[in-house]
């Protein structure tokens, strides 16, 4: 074949790639830059993160379960306050992993550290520093649920084969939480405005049905209380944590893919918006 007949292969060009300039096919670029970051530095902060679910478990389950005995679970089976608020304790771990993650660290990425910025001047797109950034924070919230079923398993909170399910579980709790908060923290411009994650984290937490049934609460009340994401999370553990499975336990599976799927759009809307004008 003669020199002018061959033909060099050609780059992909933006238009050419699946999603165009969003995805610059390098998602593993950003999840090994954020895992060195981590351990290099952050490492210690994780771990706190976790205790404080654990805390409460003992405090809860095992000092104030004394005194309130057994209570009614998935499918109004009765079950001890113990295993009653421990896959509740589950799914808020799970989502404080994420939640801080991609919150605290994001915005400190997005304004001060600039990281971002130079991230999408290379050929990666939004949705790598979306997907990067959220699968971080997915990894946090599993570790904090893979570490807490352990405690669990270590009290004898575990009671079915199918409690194992909560794991996978919780990262999809966890997937949910950081692709909302990634792109609600895009737009946050200073370090006060973070308090608001506080103040919608702390009521959700404890008026998700975490510590006592749904119906204690005033009907008006638990409507309010079924709309937010951290009780869908509960119920879906707490169904999984005894192997009681229905249509509502896909709901609540449901109810989180949407959150994903719109969690991830937003965000990686939101980075185009502000780095690719």
């Amino acid at each position: 074949m003669s020199i002018e007949n061959r033909t060099a292969p050609t780059a992909l060009v933006p238009q050419d790639r699946f999603l165009g300039s969003l995805y610059g096919r390098n998602i593993r670029a950003v999840i090994a830059r954020g895992l060195k970051a981590t351990w290099g530095t952050n490492w210690s902060i994780m771990v706190s993160g976790f205790v404080e679910p654990v805390l409460y478990l003992v405090a809860m389950g095992i000092g104030l379960g004394a005194l309130v005995g057994a209570v009614s679970g998935p499918g109004g089976q009765e079950m001890e306050y113990a295993n009653f608020i421990a896959p509740a304790l589950l799914a808020v771990s799970a989502m404080n992993g994420a939640v801080y993650d991609s919150t605290m660290n994001v915005f400190f990425k997005l304004n001060y550290a600039r990281l971002y910025e130079g991230m999408l001047s290379t050929p990666l797109g939004p949705l790598d520093v979306a997907m990067g950034e959220i699968f971080l924070a997915l990894l946090r919230g599993a570790m904090y649920a893979t570490g807490f079923t352990a405690v669990m398993g270590a009290m004898g909170l575990i009671t079915s084969p199918w409690a194992l399910l909560m794991i996978p579980a919780a990262v999809v709790i966890a997937f949910g939480f950081a692709s909302f908060g990634m792109a609600i923290t895009s737009y946050m411009k200073t370090f006060q405005q973070l308090d608001w994650v506080q103040m919608i984290m702390l009521p959700m937490f404890l008026l998700s049905a975490t510590f006592y049934p749904l119906s204690v609460y005033p009907e008006a009340v638990q409507s309010v209380i079924q709309a937010l994401p951290l009780w869908h999370g509960v119920e879906l553990l707490r169904q999984i944590s005894v192997g009681i499975f229905s249509w509502g336990t896909a709901g609540h599976l449901l109810y989180f893919v949407v959150m994903i799927v719109l969690g991830l759009t937003l965000t990686t809307n939101r980075l185009r918006a502000l780095f690719l004008k």
